[in-house]
């Protein structure tokens, strides 16, 4: 998830409320303590939670040394850049070199150009306005920066019962839709696309914040990247929610349940590639056709086609790594 930070220097409680309604992710301010008596988000000031010039830095790029300087700055902390014609090159200049790059516009439009430079954008944005609704307008841009996901079908080869384990039912704090879910898998080169609890069923309510999402071992695609343990997934992480289309945003944890359940192997196939997934056996366990609609595991048979994602296999502590692993 892209950073959302916003300058209230000079101080207005105005736009330091909506900042703060809107999910800003910290505050530049010259008093922490105005901020503390509207809630909690971080500050950005000489006594805040990061300090100007030991965990932030601020550098005007004016020309090549002063690019240097910020990329050197950044192996130290977030470096907010700020150009005086707000040209592109710069910004793709310094994304290439650093992750760390937060880049300080004006309005929604600039916030649009600085997190697609390079495709992958800058880490954040510092937002300066007097506009509480352009802060609500880049808020809402922040929020849907998370890049789309190239689904592809595979087709179910074999489901097979393999006995009782731990599953993990992945209870996040957002209503979730229909044709959207959670990419795991046995390995971390392919996934399938998990459908939430949204449907109604005779014997359970449904609980759309709800993904059950498979067996503890499984991996789960994150919106960084980067995998995790179903196993390993706790309160307050951010997951990844991928819609059929490919569209995907960000979901928060709030609560993990892991039971033991039947358990059911799915194993399926996109051209040479192969997925597997094992999950609970029950009807409300879903993957996702083609056209968005979810079928049950139940209902599930060989030749059927589902959507799921391919990745580079292989990972360090859920880092994709360039070495020769093979996951079976």
């Amino acid at each position: 998830m892209k950073l959302f930070w916003v300058d209230l220097r000079p101080w207005r409680k105005d736009l330091a409320t909506t900042a703060i309604e809107s999910g800003a992710d910290a505050l530049l301010v010259d008093d922490p303590e105005r901020v503390r008596e509207l809630g909690r988000v971080r500050t950005v000031a000489p006594d805040g939670d990061l300090v100007p010039g030991r965990d932030v830095f601020e550098v005007e790029i004016v020309d090549k040394d002063s690019e240097e300087e910020a990329v050197r700055l950044s192996r130290q902390g977030q470096v907010i850049v700020r150009t005086r014609d707000w040209t592109v090159i710069p910004l793709e200049n310094l994304v290439a070199q650093s992750g760390r790059i937060i880049a300080a516009v004006s309005n929604v439009e600039e916030a649009k150009v600085a997190l697609t430079v390079l495709e992958r954008g800058v880490a954040g944005i510092l937002l300066s306005t007097d506009d509480p609704e352009e802060i609500r307008r880049v808020a809402e841009v922040i929020a849907g920066s998370t890049a789309p996901v190239p689904l592809v079908p595979f087709e179910v080869t074999r489901i097979i019962p393999v006995g009782m384990g731990d599953r993990v039912c992945v209870d996040t704090c957002s209503i979730l839709a229909d044709g959207e879910g959670m990419l795991v898998g046995n390995t971390s080169s392919a996934f399938l696309l998990v459908h939430p609890e949204t449907l109604e069923n005779p014997y359970v309510a449904p609980r759309p914040f709800r993904v059950n999402a498979g067996a503890v071992h499984a991996y789960t695609l994150l919106p960084d990247g980067k995998t995790a343990y179903l196993s390993d997934l706790s309160v307050g992480d951010r997951v990844l929610i991928v819609e059929h289309s490919g569209e995907s945003h960000e979901a928060v944890v709030g609560r993990l349940k892991i039971e033991r359940r039947p358990l059911l192997l799915v194993e399926a196939r996109s051209g040479e590639a192969k997925a597997s997934l094992v999950l609970q056996n029950a009807e409300t366990i879903r993957l996702v056709r083609e056209d968005g609609t979810p079928i049950s595991v139940a209902a599930l048979a060989v030749g059927d086609r589902v959507l799921g994602s391919l990745a580079e296999g292989g990972r360090h502590f859920g880092i994709a790594v360039a070495e020769t692993i093979m996951e079976k």
